[in-house]
């Protein structure tokens, strides 16, 4: 459909190994798209035109997550990797500074530079950024309110978490998710302090149970994925590891001789260790095999430096090279780095996996809602059931408090001592007779 759009880019994409040969012609599609962008925008330099296209792609209906993660990607391979030439980058070209404390397109850039600096993930930062947007509109949309002559208060974020709860019934979680967010904007990047929100209505949850898989639901899932897929799968059941940490999982962190996969920076950027498997050692010792083919042919490309956290790099800068620091479950193509554009090998997406785990559970014909996190409920659910300690347990799963953990002994009693129904004493009742 667009191959004709900058061949040599294309060509340049495939050759490096940054897309295939049916998704490089869509790169080419984003860079042409700004580049007629660029040529209508004739005062503003670089950054500011990349940075207005880039936000004018979020706000255009029908764009995904992933089209606008492409469109990044394409610009960032296209200027900073195959023509450098083409944008003139300046020491002080950034756009983080906030400028105009009335213009949300300022203070959301700002934002997202406070959020990097607290060093929050990449997600977060475009949860909170989206909230942000979310929250802009309503105010400029719904409530026709005049920034620039009025500024922000407390009441705004107040009418807003009223607004979403009220008019958009978004759940609890979500609500508390937009609150969190606007709580940074306000305190880290606005300096208002949000003290007179005690009016909002808060959305209302209800005690809810985890859904949990039995032991034979589990190995009818694992019965229908093959290769890594089942490897993963299978990982993340006998470890009990979230998605996000399986993912950003090290070689160097999987101790075979000990049997523990230690976890660096999870949630709540605390580390933790968990089993491993004695059933998935041979598998994964064959995969990582692989996996160091991968990182040596990099190597030989002049690429293979892993993405190091916060000062990590600079501090050990042999070790970005080092096959220990690699991702354990990479990604299948090199990418630029967010914010330097030095090509890397990340890890690997999470919705791949998440989709893996949906085409096991509708192969297996398993009807409840079980998605990746489930076979987290389920390493818990079935360690108690037999009779592992609960504090143990919680600290497996890296829980801060030990009544994060007991809401799986509520799933274990409702197993156990589920009394019998009616209807069977019944009919028991009948047959006897």
């Amino acid at each position: 459909m667009f191959v004709d759009i900058l061949p040599d880019f294309q060509k340049f994409l495939v050759s490096r190994g940054f897309a295939d040969e049916k998704h490089a012609p869509f790169y080419a599609r984003w860079v042409s798209k700004f580049v007629a962008f660029s040529d209508e925008d004739e005062g503003a330099d670089f950054q500011e035109k990349r940075r207005k296209f880039l936000e004018q792609l979020s706000d255009s209906p029908g764009i995904a997550n992933w089209q606008m993660n492409q469109a990044e990607t394409a610009l960032k391979l296209y200027f900073e990797q195959f023509d450098k030439s083409a944008a003139k980058l300046g020491p002080n070209s950034t756009l983080s500074q906030i400028n105009d404390r009335s213009d949300p397109a300022s203070i959301i850039i700002a934002m997202g530079k406070a959020i990097r600096v607290k060093h929050y993930s990449y997600k977060t930062e475009r949860t909170y950024v989206n909230w942000a947007k979310g929250f802009f509109e309503y105010l400029v949309g719904v409530r026709k309110k005049d920034i620039q002559k009025s500024g922000l208060s407390s009441e705004d974020v107040r009418d807003y978490l009223s607004f979403l709860a009220i008019k958009k019934k978004v759940s609890s979680s979500s609500q508390n998710q937009a609150f969190n967010a606007l709580l940074f904007l306000f305190r880290d990047v606005l300096m208002i302090g949000l003290d007179d929100i005690a009016g909002a209505v808060r959305a209302k949850r209800g005690p809810k149970l985890p859904v949990v898989l039995t032991e034979s639901e589990v190995r009818e899932i694992f019965d229908s994925v093959t290769g890594k897929d089942k490897l993963i799968l299978q990982l993340l059941y006998g470890t009990g590891m979230r998605i996000s940490e399986l993912t950003c999982l090290r070689v160097k962190d999987i101790d075979f001789e000990a049997g523990m996969i230690f976890i660096r920076s999870g949630k709540g950027d605390k580390d933790r260790s968990t089993v491993l498997p004695e059933y998935l050692k041979a598998e994964l010792r064959a995969h990582l095999k692989e996996v160091k083919k991968i990182h040596e042919k990099d190597l030989a490309a002049g690429y293979g430096e892993a993405w190091l956290p916060d000062a990590l790099e600079r501090k050990y800068p042999k070790a970005v090279k080092d096959f220990g620091w690699q991702f354990a479950f990479p990604s299948a193509k090199l990418s630029p780095e967010r914010d330097t554009g030095k090509i890397r090998r990340f890890y690997m997406s999470p919705k791949t996996i998440q989709d893996a785990m949906s085409e096991a559970v509708k192969k297996a014909g398993i009807a409840k809602h079980a998605t990746v996190h489930t076979l987290r409920h389920s390493f818990a659910t079935h360690l108690l059931l037999n009779g592992v300690n609960i504090r143990e347990v919680q600290e497996l799963l890296g829980h801060s408090h030990v009544e994060t953990t007991m809401i799986y002994t509520h799933v274990i009693r409702d197993i156990s001592n589920a009394p019998q129904s009616p209807l069977d004493k019944l009919y028991a009742t009948a047959d006897k007779q």
